[in-house]
C-alpha cells in the first residue's frame, strides 16, 4: 500500500469518526476496487488514482447531513468533491492532476452512464458490490448493465449468483 495512501485512510477514519458502517463500507470498496483493478492490469498512474477515489467516494455524506438533513447520492456527488480535496491537500502530497481526476470521479460515483475510464468503471462495480452486501440495494437486475470488467462481473457473479 501506497504511504499515501495509509495516511488517506487514516485521515478518512478521522473525518467519519463515530460511523464504523460507513468506515467498513470505504475501506471494503478500496479493497475490491484495488483488486479488482490489479486483476484487470490497471497501470499503476490509473490504479493509484482508483484506490485514492475508492478511500474518498463517500466523503460527501457528512457534509450533506450537516447542510440538508439528508443526504442523497446526487447530493454526494455534489458535495463530496471538495471535501475530498481539502482532505487530500491535508494529508498527503497529491499532484493536482491526482485531485482533479478524483474530483472528478466522486462527482460521478452514482452516475453510471458515460462511463469515461476504467478508473470509474471499476470503482463503479466495487461501490455497487459492496452496497449489494450492506442491502443498500438489492435490485441486481437494474445494477447488472453496469459491470464490464471480467473480473466485476465474476464477483459479481460469485458474491450474488447473477448471470450476466
Amino acid at each position: 500500500m501506497h504511504l499515501q495512501h495509509a495516511n488517506l485512510i487514516k485521515a478518512m477514519i478521522h473525518y467519519e469518526s463515530g460511523n464504523p458502517a460507513r468506515i467498513q463500507h470505504f475501506l471494503k470498496v478500496h479493497e475490491l476496487a484495488a483488486l479488482i483493478g490489479t486483476l484487470e492490469g490497471l497501470d499503476e498512474h490509473t490504479q493509484f488514482i482508483l484506490e485514492t477515489t475508492a478511500i474518498l467516494h463517500d466523503i460527501g455524506i457528512p457534509v450533506s447531513i450537516a447542510k440538508y438533513g439528508s443526504y442523497t447520492w446526487k447530493t454526494q456527488e455534489s458535495e463530496g468533491p471538495a471535501e475530498a480535496e481539502k482532505l487530500m491537500i491535508e494529508s498527503g502530497n497529491f499532484s493536482q492532476e491526482v485531485i482533479q481526476r478524483v474530483k472528478y470521479l466522486i462527482a460521478h460515483h452514482h452516475t453510471y452512464n458515460n462511463i469515461s475510464g476504467m478508473d470509474y468503471q471499476i470503482l463503479l462495480e466495487a461501490d455497487i458490490l459492496v452496497n449489494l452486501s450492506e442491502s443498500v440495494s438489492k435490485n441486481y437486475k437494474a445494477l447488472t448493465h453496469v459491470f464490464r470488467t471480467q473480473t466485476g462481473k465474476s464477483f459479481l457473479h460469485d458474491m450474488y449468483h447473477v448471470n450476466l
